[in-house]
């Protein structure tokens, strides 16, 4: 059984969410006339509407979607492309400056990002070719949400501020902060089911007691008579 975690402390960037990537290749972009040996990488970050799995606890599968349209009108100024959400290594490309790109369509979003021609941008963009590298992870806060408690989902809503994209080796949603928060959410939940549960139980034993007393009120009285 997974047990919460119980930092209450969360960074800024603290959701992440995976997709795809690839390398674009060469030729889907150059031409005769234009031998253009920029290294781009695309991929598909979010899906929308897709129910997805954050983790199991006592049998119950605690899942996530992100509603279609979320993304519309999110913050992107300081959105970066990078390598494991790391700032150790120097970011690839920027959404400022148009070397990071989003495309919204109807069943998601979609980013192409033109690496920084650095060992860095170089390193990262062989790896992906390779295939070493083949997935993506979005670090984002959430303006809105909701929880279905019967079918145990979060629904988002509407997605705040996008911080980054970055490629990852290995996908560990159980790391980030967000699980961390989802799990004291489920925590939290439970917590009010029990005293719930327990308010009920010392309802009913009250009520009892009042029904025994009373029960031998009327037995006392008719001796009397």
């Amino acid at each position: 059984m997974i047990q919460p975690k119980k930092n209450k402390m969360y960074e800024k960037n603290d959701y992440r969410h995976l997709g795809r990537i690839r390398v674009l290749e060469r030729s889907e972009y150059q031409t005769e006339d234009n031998q253009d040996e920029r290294m781009i990488v695309e991929g598909k970050a979010i899906t929308y509407d897709d129910p997805t799995v954050l983790f199991e606890w006592d049998g119950i599968e605690y899942k996530e979607v992100i509603e279609k349209g979320a993304f519309f009108g999110a913050d992107l100024k300081d959105a970066f492309f990078k390598y494991n959400h790391t700032d150790s290594i120097m970011a690839m490309a920027r959404f400022k400056n148009g070397t990071l790109q989003f495309d919204e369509r109807d069943d998601g979003v979609y980013i192409r990002a033109e690496l920084a021609n650095t060992t860095a941008g170089r390193d990262l963009y062989e790896l992906i070719k390779r295939g070493d590298i083949d997935k993506m992870s979005f670090a984002f806060s959430i303006e809105k949400e909701r929880y279905d408690e019967l079918n145990t989902t979060w629904y988002v809503e509407k997605i705040k501020k996008i911080w980054d994209v970055a490629a990852v080796p290995v996908p560990a949603y159980e790391n980030t902060q967000i699980f961390a928060r989802r799990l004291d959410e489920v925590e939290a939940l439970r917590a009010k089911e029990v005293e719930a549960l327990n308010a009920k139980k010392n309802d009913l034993e009250k009520r009892t007691e009042l029904r025994t007393q009373a029960k031998e009120k009327i037995d006392s009285l008719k001796k009397m008579f």
